[in-house]
């Protein structure tokens, strides 16, 4: 059976790449939303029937190099995609200092306080600065003096262009200026290179936990993504129970990593840390209120290189 790689449920770039070139192609209906839904599926299931590539109405290995072409989603690229789904950002969205991260913008929701707007903010106006200027107009010297400023200014800034009195959304110009920035392909480019970042990471981690296949490198990403590391604390409790239980396999060990991550984490979030790594250490489960397979999402037990 060849390797499936998208199916009902998943969204996000690699979704709207399928649907684009079906909407190209006069076989699906609307502008693609990168939602894999039931016109997506039936769209796939006539395109599959076109081209001789049998039933079904998920996009398997043979299906995409015909719809789509080559190269073939890597693992990073998969992973990727569900991390941002739990995130619940895209490359252009922004949200206020809601949890003191100060703002919080991009695919995989990189932060101001952590430096990584600054960063991209800075290496885009380094290599392209008349696109800034064009998004930001009369605001542009504002942001560029915002994001080399301490952190305190910085913290004052982020305040100053939230909504109050959550903090969760950012005031116009601002929010729709950060989503017309995130929407050019050489901004997306920059925050790619921030992704293979924190992708190197994950692999260096689970290289540390024994982890040795999709799901187990796509739980150490989302654990660099969202938690930074696994703590001491948690490496300790790994060992311990690993060691309880020496003929325990990956998905146990998997399960294992989960908790003691989910029980280090800042309690005000544990139970969302908890539900997106029991998700992908099991394959399956409830995040946001919303039901993850993750098989269709082009992620398994396959074994995999950390090289």
């Amino acid at each position: 059976m060849a390797r499936l790689l998208l199916n009902v449920g998943a969204r996000g770039e690699l979704v709207r790449r399928v649907q684009l070139r079906l909407v190209q192609g006069g076989g699906a209906p609307g502008k693609p939303d990168g939602d894999y839904g039931g016109g997506t599926a039936g769209a796939v299931r006539a395109f599959r029937r076109s081209k001789g590539l049998g039933a079904g109405d998920d996009v398997d290995v043979p299906t995409w190099r015909a719809l789509v072409g080559p190269p073939l989603p890597t693992v990073r690229d998969r992973a990727l995609q569900v991390t941002a789904a739990f995130e619940g950002h895209g490359f252009g969205l922004i949200e206020g200092n809601w949890d003191g991260a100060f703002l919080t913008w991009g695919v995989i929701g990189f932060t101001l306080k952590h430096g990584e707007v600054s960063t991209i903010v800075l290496e885009t106006n380094r290599r392209h600065p008349e696109l800034v200027r064009d998004v930001f107009g009369a605001h542009t010297d504002e942001l560029l003096a915002a994001v080399r400023a301490p952190s305190t200014r910085q913290l004052a800034f982020a305040n100053s262009i939230s909504v109050a009195p959550k903090n969760v959304r950012v005031k116009e110009p601002w929010r729709s200026a950060f989503r017309r920035l995130g929407e050019f392909p050489e901004v997306q480019a920059i925050q790619l290179e921030r992704v293979d970042a924190r992708f190197a990471g994950a692999k260096q981690l689970a290289r540390d936990l024994n982890l040795k296949t999709e799901l187990g490198l796509a739980l150490c990403f989302d654990i660099v993504v969202q938690n930074g590391t696994v703590k001491q604390a948690a490496r300790a409790r790994i060992a311990r129970d690993t060691a309880a239980h020496p003929t325990h396999n990956e998905r146990e060990l998997r399960v294992i990593v989960a908790h003691a991550v989910a029980d280090q984490s800042a309690p005000a979030f544990r139970d969302d840390v908890r539900s997106r790594k029991l998700t992908l250490a099991t394959g399956a489960g409830r995040v946001h209120g919303e039901t993850y397979v993750i098989r269709n999402w082009g992620l398994d037990d396959s074994p995999v290189s950390l090289a």
